[in-house]
């Protein structure tokens, strides 16, 4: 039986690999000396470190969150037998340079993807020994999310993270595999798209052929299965989702209900009928769709309740402290009534998207920022932004993808057409890659072209949001702003922001609130960050959330929203829960706003608002 969660690639696993987390030595080259000196030959340890944790971390055992710009990792392991053994390493920020037993094995670039090198070259039977350089600045051209770039926290940024900070693995893997999977579902005609890719094109010359198998299962019974010819480094076929035992569609549809997730099994052969590859995935069966202004999911209307998380730990910074600490925050979003949640500024431990997979939670992706905008960060976050659509695509419970964020490294993207050009075609190579889930180009404010409008207001007063936003002719009556007039520019929504940016208009998109609320509230301390005045005790926060959430919820053309924010990060004490995921208010009664359903019509403004 599979453990999916336990894996750090749960779409796509093998059955022989090793965990590489746990203590590496560890050591900072300030001076910038290791290579110069040859420390992958002659490893001058100073530190043992935790690994996926970075040395600024508690649970690294180090925790020194002064910023250095090189350090090294170094640790051995053992192979029983001569096969093939890839070397993955899920996120190292931001330039790694690898060698195994004292032999260069590459270089990659980049914070937040997946990277890996096969190692049978260099491999011997017993033990080896990676080395890792890592090297990372506070430059504002390379993607950094909330990761400060000062030597002090600031505003809602937060202590940086160098070098590994997600998991690093082994698995045993022919040097010809399958190397990616893209799974699309078509559920209005039951079946799902399978896309295969070869590691390596070039050992497919006419003389040889390879067949690929597909079987897929829903609960242990065998649903659709395929076999044919591979003709060229990828292949496309489809298997039909159709269950006897289910009577209603015949494909068990995914969804916050019902989160169903059939499995997945593929098989790679040699032209003689030897296997040379098996890979255990899974999908879910669902459809996100716009029309007429609403979000569909599985083609019926979706009213979002989403939750911002950033994804922070008080121990571990951006890297979970563990699969149960993962766990107890999507059990604290969905007790609390939300059914999604947008992962702030990070990509997120793929575990994580499994389980929202499994627990039905739905996600929206967001790509952390740059802060400059020229041709160095052009390159790096497009480089980075392709292959996070392509590691994360299969995920079910992904339904939107979120480049950019409040204009954040797109510096006068609302009238300068360098800035606009690079959010059309950001936009447009997303949707090359996926045409199905919706793009926000730039939520919250100065929208280039996005498939939904998102606004980001963090009003403290629910009458101040209902005069704002609504469409109803007791607000109209007295001449305050509505609809029409912030999504044709003619006033700014908030504090001086427009909702497109010059030469853009509205196109009849769904329209959310992406961000709000943020109430700042502690009962250790005043003065930390947050949105708004601080308020003084539990009654005053929830007052406070229960009107600015009755003015979203009662306008019928806004599409859903994203409350701001999960829990308290480092200086922001706006969180439900505090740093360390204790409960600051009554979840259930979070729970009982969250989930009611209101009617303007049927509200008196002096009550409710």
């Amino acid at each position: 039986m599979l453990n999916r969660k336990e894996h750090p690639r749960p779409q796509l696993i093998r059955k022989k690999w090793q965990s590489l987390d746990g203590k590496w030595d560890f050591t900072f080259d300030d001076e910038d000396i290791g290579l110069l000196k040859h420390w992958y030959n002659s490893f001058p340890k100073s530190h043992e470190i935790v690994v996926p944790f970075t040395y600024e971390t508690e649970l690294s055992g180090i925790q020194d969150t002064s910023h250095h710009k090189i350090v090294w990792y170094q640790r051995a392991f053992e192979i029983e037998n001569d096969q093939n053994q890839v070397l993955y390493f899920e996120g190292v920020d931001f330039e790694a340079k690898v060698w195994l037993n004292g032999n260069f094995l590459g270089t990659h670039k980049g914070g937040y993807e997946r990277f890996s090198f096969d190692l049978k070259t260099y491999l011997t039977k017993g033990t080896n020994t990676i080395t890792v350089r890592v090297e990372d600045s506070l430059s504002c051209e390379q993607p950094r999310g909330k990761q400060r770039w000062l030597k002090d926290n600031f505003g809602c940024w937060y202590v940086q993270t160098t070098g590994i900070w997600k998991s690093v693995w082994i698995e045993e893997a022919n040097e010809q595999r399958i190397n990616h999977l893209k799974l699309t579902p078509d559920l209005d005609s039951d079946l799902i798209k399978i896309e295969t890719e070869l590691k390596d094109a070039t050992v497919l010359p006419e003389s040889k052929s390879y067949f690929i198998e597909a079987e897929a299962s829903f609960k242990g019974e065998i649903i659709s299965y395929y076999k044919g010819l591979f003709h060229h480094n990828s292949s496309s076929f489809t298997l039909d989702t159709r269950s006897k035992e289910n009577a209603d569609s015949g494909t068990h549809r995914w969804s916050p209900h019902t989160p169903n997730l059939y499995d997945l099994t593929i098989r790679l052969y040699n032209e003689t009928g030897e296997l040379l590859d098996e890979v255990d995935s899974y999908f879910g069966m669902r459809k996100i769709s716009i029309e007429n202004g609403q979000i569909l999911l599985n083609n019926r209307q979706l009213y979002q309740r989403l939750i911002l998380d950033q994804g922070y730990w008080p121990e571990s910074g951006i890297t979970p402290p563990s699969i149960a600490a993962m766990e107890k925050d999507l059990e604290k979003i969905s007790q609390m009534g939300y059914n999604g949640l947008r992962k702030h500024q990070k990509i997120e431990d793929e575990r994580f998207l499994y389980l929202c997979d499994e627990k039905g939670i739905l996600v929206w992706v967001e790509m952390p920022s740059t802060y400059v905008f020229n041709d160095v960060a052009i390159e790096q976050f497009t480089k980075e932004w392709l292959e996070v659509v392509k590691q994360h695509y299969n995920h079910p419970a992904v339904i939107t993808w979120v480049p950019f964020n409040e204009s954040w490294g797109i510096k006068g993207v609302n009238e300068q057409s360098r800035p606009q050009h690079f959010t059309e075609g950001i936009y447009h190579l997303t949707k090359a890659i996926d045409s199905n889930r919706p793009v926000i180009t730039n939520d919250g404010w100065e929208h280039t072209i996005s498939d939904i409008l998102t606004l980001h207001d963090y009003e403290e007063t629910g009458l101040a949001f209902a005069k704002r936003y609504s469409d109803h002719q007791d607000f109209a009556a007295y001449g305050y702003s509505n609809k029409e007039k912030i999504v044709s520019n003619e006033i700014q929504f908030n504090d001086g922001w427009f909702a497109f940016a010059k030469g853009f208009e509205y196109k009849g998109q769904p329209i959310m609130i992406s961000e709000f609320g943020g109430i700042a509230f502690t009962v250790d301390s005043e003065g930390q960050w947050g949105y708004g005045n601080q308020v003084k005790n539990e009654n005053e926060f929830i007052v406070r959330f229960e009107k600015i959430h009755a003015a979203i919820q009662s306008i019928p053309y806004i599409a859903g929203f994203c409350y701001t924010q999960l829990t308290d990060v480092e200086q922001e004490v706006n969180g439900l829960l505090t740093a360390d995921r204790q409960d600051k208010v009554d979840l259930e009664k979070v729970r009982e706003i969250n989930e009611r359903r209101l009617n303007f019509s049927e509200m008196k403004i002096e009550n409710n608002f």
